[in-house]
């Protein structure tokens, strides 16, 4: 990474104009950056509070898949994995990039049900999900203790990566074509007037035509700035990684019942986080806790008991950005030229690539994606979208 280009934008002032700020220094707020740039946009910025990958970007299991059950998060996944495949190469990182597909288990009729709907509609997009019975899902991973399970939900296609390198390939090739980035710089007032926006940081002001507002667990302080409130909130999420064992796991494993989670990096580590009983308080705050590390481990050697021994090797936790109805929220909202990129739920990673592309034809005047309708922040008034079901992993 050009590392003297990002050591210099954490210290001495700032000033200036731009065409758009971008609030938000997480994948999201690159990728949307990086295409910017891509199109010929010159004068771009990112104000990043903290550091790169400081945030959920570096902080989340790296699992990217189109197993969903809308039709429009089903799409929009088909076109961020097609750009996975090529971004090694793109970004000039190795993003560790592996289609090994995505396993979900279910434990009940009710969760049956939900998958085979969710089957039929990914078939329908062209998406080669397949329902399997318990000894075909031991077929693919045999070392998988099956008690309870009913059924699974399968998908070849589906895979994961390391996410910083992800990060660092975004923020390598946005500063490349001369997108400035800023570490270390908090947004602590918006003023919007006749002449556009002025964002005010502890290390100058800046002025701009637009800003879009991609913060993450953060975007609701920074939506209220400028007097728009958005309805989504944090939620604590915890991972772990293991020491580097023989390959052995293909697929990313999931348990529709419990959220556990549970897949095998390029490097050997098994990476696996779940839902925990009191991580649902609103508020963000990062940090490791015993009580996560014994559940996890009781519903990991549950359904995979070799890895009673395996020692932990670190934990750590980060923000879920959490929507309402699972859905995110983006377009313009509030002020002329205020755009939201927020409530990714934890899909906001698998979701950067398609959106950074999406944003940015939006930004330069060009086609306008059914996305930016369908999660506009107004929907929550009138009910325009189902819940999103398929939330986990």
């Amino acid at each position: 990474m050009k590392a003297g280009a990002l050591a210099a934008s954490t210290h001495g002032p700032i000033s200036g104009a731009a065409d758009i700020v971008i609030i938000g220094g997480g994948v999201m707020g690159l990728s949307i950056a990086y295409q910017l740039a891509r199109r010929g946009v010159k004068n771009v910025v990112v104000l990043e509070r903290g550091t790169l990958a400081d945030g959920a970007s570096g902080r989340n299991g790296g699992g990217v898949r189109m197993q969903w059950s809308s039709e429009l998060n089903v799409r929009l996944m088909q076109r961020s994995i097609e750009l996975c495949s090529g971004l090694a190469q793109e970004l000039g990182f190795n993003i560790w990039f592996r289609q090994g597909g995505y396993l979900f288990l279910g434990k009940s009729k009710a969760e049956r049900r939900v998958m085979e709907k969710n089957v039929e509609l990914q078939n329908r997009c062209g998406v080669p999900t397949r329902m399997l019975a318990p000894s075909e899902a031991r077929d693919l991973v045999p070392e998988l203790s099956l008690d309870g399970v009913r059924c699974a939900a399968y998908n070849p296609k589906d895979g994961v990566l390391f996410p910083w390198p992800f990060l660092w390939g975004y923020a390598t090739q946005a500063l490349k074509r001369g997108v400035q980035i800023h570490l270390s710089t908090p947004v602590t007032a918006i003023e919007h007037g006749a002449r556009g926006y002025v964002i005010r940081t502890p290390r100058g002001d800046l002025r701009a035509e637009r800003v879009v507002n991609a913060a993450g667990a953060w975007s609701p302080t920074i939506a209220k700035m400028v007097g728009v409130d958005v309805p989504n909130r944090p939620h604590r999420h915890e991972i772990l990684s293991t020491e580097p064992l023989k390959p052995f796991l293909g697929p990313m494993v999931s348990l529709i019942s419990s959220g556990l989670y549970f897949s095998q990096s390029m490097r050997g580590e098994i990476v696996t986080g779940i839902s925990y009983p009191d991580d649902d308080d609103g508020d963000v705050h990062l940090g490791s806790r015993l009580g996560f590390l014994g559940h996890l481990s009781r519903e990991l050697i549950a359904v995979m008991p070799q890895l009673a021994d395996v020692k932990v090797l670190r934990q750590w936790a980060g923000p879920y950005d959490v929507s309402p109805d699972g859905h995110p929220i983006v377009g313009e909202a509030g002020p002329p030229g205020f755009y939201l990129a927020c409530g990714f739920v934890g899909y906001g990673f698998m979701m950067a690539p398609v959106m950074g592309e999406l944003y940015a034809d939006l930004l330069t005047g060009k086609a306008r994606h059914e996305v930016f309708d369908r999660c506009r922040l107004g929907r929550f008034a009138d009910g325009a979208l189902a819940p999103e079901e398929m939330i986990i992993g």
